[in-house]
């Protein structure tokens, strides 16, 4: 039997049978264990040859059941032989019909049970039948179909509700995917196109020596780039597998050592850097959050204007880096985290960034157990909010 439904009815079936045999055989014996003595006393008075009702002892005597005081029927021996093999006859006679009628009754009842059984077996794997063939058409075209599954509460409703979230999720993470990975081939499509570009326009007809040297700076800064936006992508590709070492790190040294890296960085753009470190002990890999920390700091500064500030803090309740800058929209402001999301228009301008900052974060904070958000600043700019476990 490869079938569950086939299962269950061998089951149910068998139980319900086995309790009707049980109930015949309990009816049975019941009956067979007073029937002699009840027929006995019913034909005793009906024996003839003298035969009267006395309260005394004799040489055979039947109990009489009356509405008040026993009596007992005295009767000679030859009317007790006749009375107890009439007796006899009519219990076997009783009991022999009682077999056949329960003997049909279970055979009818034993039908009707499996019938039931597979009917209800049906009912019950209804839900898991449709949750199994809506999983057999699932492809990519049709992921946003839901069961939507309309039953009373219980498992099966549960187990269809949760079939539900985990389409949703699978549906998110696809989409998502596909975005990345269009994504990604427009972003290295692009410096390839232009290094293209820049060689055979750019060096035709014999070029002077400015133009050439102009052209071998452009393909310099799009290799570059090119460079940087590949390690960014090996590095979410490390932050998927997880971490394979972790130790001891100091959040606020990590912090003040990389806010210190980019301080040549903050000054050549005007910006102004506010560092507030206290004590911040969490367990990782030490090259991943310092990429961490060195995103949140360069982000801010990249996406700011000139004389605006930039404001880290570390501390108990993790890292927190603020910035200024053009105004992001709170719909917007979870998308950040996407790979290549940007709140503004590329421009293609030097420094930009590849456009996987945050993602980056997201990543690395997932990677370490931890919780990454953000908020829209009303003036315009981003907070950016990490939580990482802490050491004790």
């Amino acid at each position: 039997m490869r079938s569950e439904r086939a299962r269950l009815t061998t089951l149910y079936g068998g139980l319900l049978v086995l309790v009707g045999a049980l109930l015949v055989g309990l009816v049975y014996l019941l009956v067979s264990e007073g029937l002699y003595a009840t027929v006995l006393t019913a034909v005793a008075p009906a024996v003839p040859h003298g035969a009267s009702p006395a309260i005394r002892s004799g040489v055979a005597s039947v109990p009489q059941p009356s509405s008040g005081w026993a009596q007992t029927v005295i009767m000679e021996p030859g009317q007790y032989a006749v009375a107890q093999r009439v007796t006899t006859a009519a219990g076997d006679a009783a009991l022999s019909q009682l077999l056949t009628v329960s003997g049909v009754s279970l055979a009818v009842y034993s039908a009707l049970s499996v019938a039931l059984a597979w009917w209800m077996a049906g009912r019950v794997l209804r839900p898991v039948g449709v949750i199994t063939a809506r999983a057999r058409r699932l492809s990519g075209s049709n992921l946003h179909e839901r069961l939507a599954l309309k039953a009373p509460p219980g498992e099966l409703k549960e187990l269809a509700d949760t079939f539900d979230g985990m389409l949703d999720r699978i549906e998110e993470l696809v989409a998502a995917r596909q975005r990345f990975a269009a994504n990604a081939a427009h972003e290295l499509r692009t410096p390839l196109a232009v290094q293209r570009a820049a060689a055979e326009i750019g060096l035709a007809d014999d070029p002077p020596p400015e133009k050439v040297a102009w052209i071998r700076d452009k393909l310099i800064d799009t290799a570059a780039d090119s460079e940087q936006l590949i390690e960014g992508l090996l590095l979410l590709a490390v932050c998927d597998e997880g971490l394979r070492r972790r130790e001891r790190v100091g959040l606020d040294a990590t912090a003040a050592t990389v806010t210190e890296a980019l301080e040549a960085e903050a000054k050549e753009r005007s910006i102004t850097v506010e560092a507030e470190a206290r004590p911040l002990s969490v367990e990782g890999d030490p090259v991943l959050l310092d990429h961490l920390v060195h995103n949140l700091v360069a982000n801010a500064l990249r996406h700011n204007h000139p004389g605006g500030t930039v404001r880290v803090r570390v501390g108990p309740g993790g890292l927190e880096v603020a910035n200024t800058g053009p105004v992001v929209e709170a719909a917007t402001v979870p998308l950040l985290f996407e790979p290549f999301r940007r709140a503004q228009v590329r421009r293609h301008a030097p420094g930009e960034g590849v456009g996987l900052g945050l993602s980056i974060v997201a990543s690395i904070t997932r990677a370490h157990g931890g919780e990454a958000s953000a908020t829209a600043n009303p003036g315009g700019g981003l907070t950016v909010r990490v939580v990482l476990p802490t050491c004790l």
